[in-house]
């Protein structure tokens, strides 16, 4: 019997763990798949930096030939000619208003989905699904919501095109709020509560300072992100006087950027649209300076969190 054992011959499905290791077929498929999806997100990045490359050549070498100090800190004279200072000054308080508005909830917000509501909680569920459909809705709907509440029968003015932005903003402030918030190190919070300290007190002694870059870093995006749109403040603050900067978001209409470079770039004198390339310039200039500044804000506020 042990010498048939012993003639017998080898299975050759049978484990060798001294033998080579050896891609199989289904590993060469996977190694194949891995590199055509790394091949494609670099082409897709790839073109995306290509197409705002272009974007931003296009505005520069157009808007370049107006721009100037008197271009930016002088107001409208007539259709064509004069600066944007008046448009600068609207924008600015239009975007601080919905910051105003939109921070404060979206953080309170995030707040309540990180750190109060439960894995299981229909609430929550609820609410992150709204604020998806939020982000996902178009702003000429908003624009057309805050006309239908605050503008018909009224007039337009510069705070109900803050409360439109704001609706713009709200989600992706609640979000990113969020995320940071999940980011803050889970011992932080068991020291906490450790020492007995109450759950409010831990979250805005503790939770929202180590947080507190990450959520700056979000409403930066967020208002650069409202501060280009045109929709809504072409229903809600669209009658104003270029030539006169306006400082009371409660009045009427505030001149705003957007809407300078809609108006301009639809007048048949070549100064005019002149005149809108370079205020989408000095636009696309702000909101790169504050995306780029709050992309370093969140690399360092990741370091020193060592995530």
């Amino acid at each position: 019997m042990s010498e048939l054992a012993q003639a017998a011959p080898p299975d050759p499905y049978a484990f060798d763990p001294t033998a080579p290791l050896r891609p199989s077929g289904n590993l060469r498929r996977r190694l194949f798949a891995s590199q055509l999806l790394v091949v494609g997100a670099v082409t897709a990045a790839a073109i995306a930096v290509a197409a705002l490359g272009v974007v931003t050549y296009e505005v520069a070498k157009h808007g370049a030939s107006v721009l100037s100090f008197n271009f930016i800190t002088h107001n409208a004279s007539g259709f064509a000619g004069g600066g944007i200072a008046a448009e600068l000054v609207g924008t600015a308080l239009i975007a601080l208003c919905a910051a105003v508005i939109a921070v404060p909830l979206g953080v309170l917000i995030a707040i309540y989905l990180s750190e109060f509501a439960g894995p299981r909680s229909r609430i929550a569920r609820w609410m992150r699904l709204l604020l998806d459909l939020m982000q996902g809705l178009p702003t000429i709907i908003v624009g057309l919501l805050v006309f239908g509440l605050l503008v018909n029968h009224h007039h337009t003015s510069g705070i109900a095109g803050s409360i439109a932005l704001s609706i713009v903003m709200l989600p992706l402030v609640a979000r990113s709020s969020q995320e940071v918030l999940r980011l803050v190190p889970g011992h932080l919070r068991e020291a906490s509560d450790a020492l007995g300290v109450a759950r409010w007190r831990s979250i805005v002694g503790v939770v929202l300072p180590a947080a507190l870059p990450g959520i700056v870093t979000g409403a930066i995006l967020a208002t650069a992100r409202a501060a280009g749109e045109t929709a809504p403040l072409l229903l809600c603050t669209a009658v104003f006087n270029p030539g006169q900067t306006m400082i009371n978001v409660f009045g009427h209409g505030m001149p705003n950027i957007p809407l300078l470079i809609l108006q301009s770039s639809e007048q048949a004198s070549p100064e005019s649209v002149a005149r809108a390339w370079g205020a989408a310039l000095v636009l696309l200039g702000a909101i790169l300076i504050a995306n780029v500044g709050a992309r370093i804000l969140l690399g360092r506020w990741r370091r020193r969190l060592g995530t």
